[in-house]
């Protein structure tokens, strides 16, 4: 069974600019979190890795 989360990186509150992000077998999965049964996009863990890594850096905006 995959588990998705929101981001931590997502806005709260009426923010509706969520995605949720799940380990997968090839990578980890990012998703819509107002369109869960849509399109999503799946990467291999080191660059999720890195992209978190970046936006903890502050090398991205938000």
């Amino acid at each position: 069974m995959v588990r998705w989360r929101k981001s931590s990186f997502s806005g709260g509150g009426s923010d509706e600019a969520c995605v949720e992000v799940a380990r997968l077998g090839d990578g980890v999965g990012v998703r819509d979190s107002r369109d869960p049964g849509g399109a999503r996009l799946v990467v291999s863990s080191a660059a999720f890795g890195g992209l978190v890594g970046r936006v903890r850096r502050g090398e991205l905006g938000r």
